[in-house]
């Protein structure tokens, strides 16, 4: 039986959590027979070389799981119920190769898998220089604040409260937090009925894509910009309009005519950076006001927001309730959390409420659970203090690199935690960032935001809240090693 183990003693796993995985894939796959007794907890472990409690812990548990049934006297057999729990594969019917298959892809009315999005790659830590975007260096999560608020989480009355099927609602908790906390850091006051809680800030804007726009309507979006955004409208047949931007971001003119919807990010335009000014924001309103067309703000980074003085979002500014407010909690606690929330009428967050639970009810309640407590119990702000000033540190670190190793780029001011930089024109920046990734540079080329097709191809996003401070300096001077190679590579 020892050769169904295979125990990795450097795995993160315990031994017993091993043990018990392995005892339970021989169990359900058909390897013990239910007729024969297992080895004795003192053979097996010392066959597989652990201590003889582990086992008896473990067949203890699958004892009272069902897996095993102990006999007085006999020892511990395979609950026939659990045993082989395949079918025979000798019974499956055989493929028939003179039987036509469904042609799947001819079927698809969307093919969604098509569109291009920002490069932020899988595998980024194990790239030595990621100047990725929108990822989390791990070393700056609190990691004990946020385990015991997941204790608290899971205590008995806890349990109690999300375990149930809220069928629509959101944990109560949260909300609060979110009406106490975090809008009004952003000059937002909300009641219950017009904050949703959303699985990211991406669900948001598909299902404010579901509800608002059709074959009919035009949608307006930021070049360079968010472009999922746009790939998330097209799939509602809309017409997606790209929006020129400049210094101040997105530019109010006549170039908004025809829209239905304006989907923007002033507080960080992405993937410029910049910030839209107070007067350009009133104008953007006004312009709503008189055009009658709804504006979608995605406070990209709220939560990065390191001006003492912030521009209040539009959200706050809006007094005809044209805007509905994107935020997520996503960039500072854990990019896979996916925890996002949606801000409007309520009239509008009922009809994407009543949308949402056609599609999952509502985000998980248990991780909704922690993040109230998160953020009650004060760790959410302590960590904005915290990634304010190693943010702050890196963004000087880069601006010197940059000035020292790239002296004939553009680099926009580095805000939250990136900057757009420009190259000379003669460089493609999406071949500069293939060169870089085979020698473990990691970047994001300006081809993964542009919506268009006349936009300049001379630029990157340069992220710095995945890579550590001392590796900054160092990936910059590699980066200038390689762009000065491809330049004598276009001069020759």
């Amino acid at each position: 039986m020892s050769a169904l183990f295979h125990l990795d003693r450097g795995s993160q796993a315990t031994l017993q959590q091993q043990v018990r995985e392995h005892l339970v894939s021989a169990i359900l796959g058909g390897f013990l027979p239910p007729n024969k007794p297992l080895p004795s907890c003192r053979s097996l472990a010392k066959n597989l070389n652990v201590a003889r409690n582990t086992i008896v812990l473990v067949y203890d548990e699958l004892v009272s799981d069902g897996y095993l049934i102990s006999r007085e006297r006999s020892g511990y057999y395979v609950n026939a119920q659990f045993a082989g729990g395949h079918l025979d594969a000798s019974r499956a019917m055989p493929a028939d190769p003179h039987i036509d298959k469904v042609n799947w892809l001819a079927r698809l009315k969307v093919k969604p898998g098509h569109q291009t999005n920002a490069s932020q790659s899988h595998s980024w830590q194990s790239y030595q220089y990621p100047f990725v975007y929108g990822q989390l260096d791990t070393s700056l999560f609190p990691i004990d604040s946020w385990r015991k608020c997941w204790k608290d989480a899971v205590s008995v009355q806890a349990i109690r409260d999300w375990s149930s099927d809220r069928y629509d609602s959101d944990d109560p908790q949260l909300i609060e937090q979110l009406q106490k906390r975090i809008l009004p850091s952003r000059g937002i006051q909300a009641s219950n009925e017009e904050i949703l809680v959303t699985v990211g800030s991406q669900q948001a804007i598909y299902l404010l894509a579901q509800l608002l726009l059709d074959d009919q309507s035009c949608f307006g979006i930021e070049d360079p910009g968010y472009v999922s955004a746009g790939h998330i409208a097209r799939v509602f047949n809309a017409r997606v309009k790209s929006l020129g931007i400049d210094e101040d971001g997105m530019v109010v003119d006549e170039q908004l005519n025809e829209c239905d919807a304006v989907y923007l990010t002033p507080s960080h335009q992405c993937p410029t950076a910049v910030t839209m000014p107070l007067a350009r924001r009133i104008a953007l309103l006004e312009a709503a006001q008189q055009q009658d067309f709804i504006v979608i703000e995605d406070d990209y980074e709220m939560e990065m927001n390191f001006d003492t003085h912030p521009t209040p979002a539009l959200k706050s500014l809006d007094k005809a309730e044209r805007v509905l407010y994107i935020g997520s909690l996503s960039k500072t606690l854990a990019p896979g959390l996916r925890m996002g929330f949606l801000v409007g009428p309520s009239a509008l967050i009922q009809e994407a409420r009543n949308l949402r639970q056609l599609m999952l009810r509502h985000p998980p309640l248990n991780n909704q659970r922690a993040v109230a407590l998160f953020l009650a119990q004060g760790y959410h702000d302590a960590l904005l203090r915290k990634l304010a000033r190693v943010f702050q540190e890196r963004g000087e670190c880069l601006a010197q690199a940059l000035k020292q190793h790239l002296p004939d780029c553009i680099s926009s001011p580095i805000s939250g935690s990136s900057c757009w930089l420009e190259l000379p024109e003669h460089i493609d920046a999406g071949l500069l960032k293939q060169r870089a990734a085979k020698e473990g540079l990691l970047l994001i080329s300006a081809d993964s935001y542009h919506f268009g097709n006349h936009l300049p191809k001379n630029y990157l996003k340069i992220g710095l809240s995945a890579i550590p401070l001392e590796k900054i300096e160092p990936g910059i001077r590699l980066l200038a090693k390689i762009k000065a190679q491809l330049q004598a590579e276009t001069a020759a």
